[in-house]
């Protein structure tokens, strides 16, 4: 436990106070209607939403599970989340301008758009509980886990304790300002978290034990965690690491923020935007941020911990008072911190205070929207008033708080959660991806997969089944463990794809309005688009198919991000050479991104 100085206190109480102002300030417009509660009247400028992304996936147990995969399975373990920058392009170049153009008010009013009748209602409502409420209360409970952590270790405070302090605060802002207090916040929580994180990992790496990044760099414990990519004669970290990743799990798995064909809460910040032109250079400005600069603060930190704390033993020896369910590498990261001088620990409680709260509120916000917007308003009531409905928004906030601290209390650590939220949503992705593209498409599709993907993860992760095929971490099992996702991903696809053809395709009518609002174009809505040019109807615009382009520049794009994050990561090593030629090839295709985009924003509504 570390003692705050007057100057950390102030550092803190100011910070949550500001924070707080403002939520209290923006309450007033906020509730003059669901729209503007959730969607902030879709005036956002591009900067401040792409600001708001990054801020709200620096959470407080991002860095926990960043240091438990560096810990554990070294710098290159990261291609896990890695991978999802190819979703995240696909859906800057590809889906922002789709989703734009639907101007839906969440992605659950989507499925009323896309598909027709009771199947489609069920669908919206269904999963609006489903996201909103069971995948939004895990998400919360991982977040605040690392917030109990934190508390635990460097202020001494209780589980009760940290989820009261933090909680209150966020839940008062998040609830009275809405998704316009969310965004102003992020704004300033964006400033903080960043700067807390390069101070720590700056005033870490310099601690006499650790010796410097040279020193560190050389250091017995670290040597062999510094690779980027996994080693190329170890089979399986290659194949569980790079290639499930990049060639199976980017495409086919839903993950809150990644998801395939846009959606969530990065959704929501497209769809509150100017236009489309917003949408995708906000999306695209956060990739950048996410993937290529934000995470080498920690993992310097990670890599500094395996000096200072080599091993479990080590962290639970100087924290004898951690319960032995909370005891776990993802620990190291708050074990550091401790460290920190008086000033520098304030701000970065603080930064972590805006962590916590950029993604507290964001996961309220969103998944309170659904629950109104997508279940309370179609169901219940639906001649609710808009005050009504921003109402029962702020008190939806204020129960998915209370319900994600009473789960966060029975977990363990961040890795944990991050691999059971990707196998439920194993196998899905494709569905979400081709549902813009093909008409055949439809509701049962999505019930299907979403239904079997849930229940064939719970038999492989809960069952003797499971433990059978592929072992535990102390067994081996008939089949590899990596082979888990892809069996799991081709059993859903060949069920989605079995009930697509077995069930009636949507109508003509419900296929016709969707095309004409949102125009995706392709060789997939060919036969609706002929159906109607025979009846002398057209209703595609004069803007070319952008879909090549935009593949076209995911790819590129993809080239400049990954070289940018090797780029900085060999200039932190201290290898001139890889630098070098990663910062040539950043510059040479981000040229040419600059280019594509050009092309694409004159196509672009």
């Amino acid at each position: 436990m570390v003692s705050l100085s007057t100057g950390d206190l102030v550092i803190i109480i100011g910070f949550f106070s500001i924070t707080l102002g403002i939520g209290l300030y923006v309450s007033k417009s906020a509730g003059k209607s669901s729209a503007e509660y959730f969607l902030s009247g879709r005036s956002m400028p591009w900067w401040l939403l792409g600001i708001s992304m990054v801020a709200t996936t620096f959470s407080t147990d991002t860095p926990n599970l960043v240091t438990d995969i560096v810990r554990t399975n070294g710098v290159s373990g990261n291609w896990v989340w890695w991978a999802f920058l190819l979703t995240g392009l696909s859906t800057v170049f590809i889906y922002a301008k789709l989703w734009r153009k639907s101007n839906v008010l969440t992605d659950m009013e989507f499925y009323e758009l896309r598909y027709g009748g009771k199947p489609a209602k069920f669908l919206r409502g269904f999963r609006s509980v489903y996201l909103g409420l069971f995948f939004n209360i895990i998400t919360l409970a991982a977040v605040n886990l690392a917030a109990i952590k934190i508390g635990g270790i460097m202020l001494g405070l209780s589980p009760i304790q940290t989820i009261l302090i933090g909680g209150i605060v966020t839940v008062i802002f998040s609830a009275a300002g809405g998704f316009k207090g969310v965004v102003y916040t992020d704004f300033l929580l964006f400033f903080v978290a960043m700067g807390g994180a390069f101070g720590a990992a700056y005033y870490l790496v310099n601690l006499p034990e650790v010796g410097g990044m040279k020193s560190l760099m050389e250091n017995k414990n670290v040597v062999d965690k510094l690779s980027l990519i996994p080693e190329l004669n170890d089979t399986n970290a290659i194949i569980t690491l790079l290639v499930i990743p990049l060639a199976v799990q980017w495409w086919s798995s839903w993950y809150p923020g990644a998801e395939p064909g846009g959606g969530g809460y990065i959704a929501q910040r497209m769809l509150a935007t100017k236009n489309s032109n917003h949408a995708i250079a906000s999306t695209f400005f956060f990739n950048i941020m996410h993937y290529a600069l934000r995470p080498w603060p920690w993992i310097i930190v990670a890599l500094t911990s395996l000096v200072v704390f080599p091993d479990l033993a080590s962290i639970q020896e100087a924290f004898p008072n951690v319960p032995q369910d909370k005891l776990g590498h993802d620990l190291a990261y708050s074990a550091m911190l401790t460290k920190l001088p008086p000033g520098l620990l304030g701000l970065v409680l603080a930064s972590l205070g805006a962590a916590y709260m950029s993604t507290i509120s964001t996961q309220l916000n969103w998944g309170s929207s659904y629950l109104v917007n997508d279940f309370y308003k179609q169901y219940i009531r639906q001649d609710a008033s808009e005050k009504r409905m921003v109402f029962v928004g702020r008190l939806s906030t204020l129960i998915l708080m209370l319900l994600s601290a009473i789960v966060a209390l029975s977990l363990n650590n961040a890795k944990q959660l991050f691999d059971i939220l990707l196998e439920f949503g194993a196998g899905t992705g494709l569905v979400y991806i081709l549902r813009w593209f093909w008409w055949r498409i439809n509701s049962w599709s999505e019930i299907s997969v979403m239904f079997s993907a849930a229940i064939i993860s719970i038999l492989f992760n809960l069952t003797p089944i499971g433990e059978t095929l592929f072992g535990n971490s102390e067994t081996l099992g008939m089949l590899p463990n990596w082979s888990k996702l892809p069996i799991i991903v081709a059993i859903t696809t060949v069920i989605w794809l079995f009930f697509t053809f077995i069930t009636k395709p949507e109508s003509n009518k419900v296929l016709y309005d969707f095309y004409k609002r949102t125009q995706p174009g392709g060789p997939g809505w060919r036969k609706i688009v002929n159906h109607y040019k025979a009846r002398n109807i057209h209703f595609e615009g004069k803007e070319k198919w952008s879909v090549p382009m935009g593949i076209v520049a995911m790819l590129v794009g993809c080239i400049f991000i990954y070289s940018a994050l090797f780029a900085t990561g060999y200039w932190i090593y201290g290898k001139i050479a890889p630098a070098t030629l990663a910062t040539v090839i950043t510059v040479i295709f981000g040229a040419l991104l600059l280019r594509i985009w050009k092309k694409i924003k004159t196509t672009v509504i």
